[in-house]
């Protein structure tokens, strides 16, 4: 029998990973990166969006806190000097530990945030989603990352409702950046949004889903950003916000 959380794996490498997936990642991810840049994947998960970013020609950080799925990168990006591996949660002050809670039959939507958690009880959609293991794990910050590895040119965060922690943790604009948003955790997406503003992002647009299409034709700001993901019906569930210091990146 194979175990949970070999399925759960199985099911995001099949997801992530499927013909012609990798075709869609590098169009879209090419506005963002070009050869010889820097880039943090943090919530690298199955590695799909690393992957990208070597094709492209960047150096990557990994960022993977889920021990099964840090050892499954050690083995996708076994013997490639261009891929850093990092296990550990992003948070907003570096040091000691925090817990991570494991979802083995779905380990994509591992979170440290309770509030995440608490959004997700009940909420139409997660109804059949088990939080059923848990994993003391040490604490970086995005400004850590930089000082050990150099300024990314490019951050992509997904951290299931931890993303305001980590940004919080950021002190260096990156030419882009984009983070995960759910419709079950709207107002974490708006704190987001003010952080970053606050950085001097003034150029953002976002995609639904997996789509890898910029739904703006043309950027728009930090408020209209929030009114767009306010104003989604609750079956979006998610998608990615992306904010730029070059407009034209973000534009469609």
């Amino acid at each position: 029998m194979i175990a949970p959380a070999a399925k759960g794996i199985g099911r995001s490498l099949r997801t992530y990973h499927a013909p012609g997936r990798a075709g869609l990642l590098d169009a879209f991810y090419r506005r963002f990166l070009d050869p010889g840049d820097l880039a943090f994947d943090v919530g690298a998960h199955v590695g799909d969006r690393a992957a990208s970013f070597r094709r492209l020609g960047a150096r990557v950080v990994c960022v993977e806190p889920q021990p099964r799925l840090d050892r499954l990168l050690r083995l996708l990006f076994r013997g490639d000097p261009g891929v850093a591996r990092v296990a550990a949660l992003v948070g907003a002050v570096p040091g000691g530990e925090a817990v991570l809670r494991l979802n083995t039959a779905n380990p994509t939507v591992a979170t440290a945030s309770p509030g995440f958690l608490a959004s997700a009880a009940g909420a139409p959609g997660w109804e059949d989603q088990r939080w059923d293991a848990a994993v003391a794990r040490p604490v970086t910050t995005l400004d850590a990352l930089a000082a050990a590895h150099g300024r990314p040119h490019f951050v992509k965060l997904d951290v299931e409702g931890f993303e305001a922690e980590a940004l919080t943790g950021l002190s260096a604009p990156p030419r882009a950046l984009s983070f995960e948003f759910t419709t079950i955790q709207r107002e974490v997406a708006a704190a987001c949004l003010r952080l970053l503003s606050a950085l001097g992002y003034r150029a953002f647009n976002a995609c639904l889903g997996e789509s890898m299409v910029l739904v703006h034709p043309v950027p728009c700001g930090a408020d209209g950003l929030a009114e767009w993901i306010a104003a989604l019906p609750a079956a979006a569930n998610s998608g990615d916000a992306y904010a730029s210091l070059e407009p034209a990146r973000i534009a469609a």
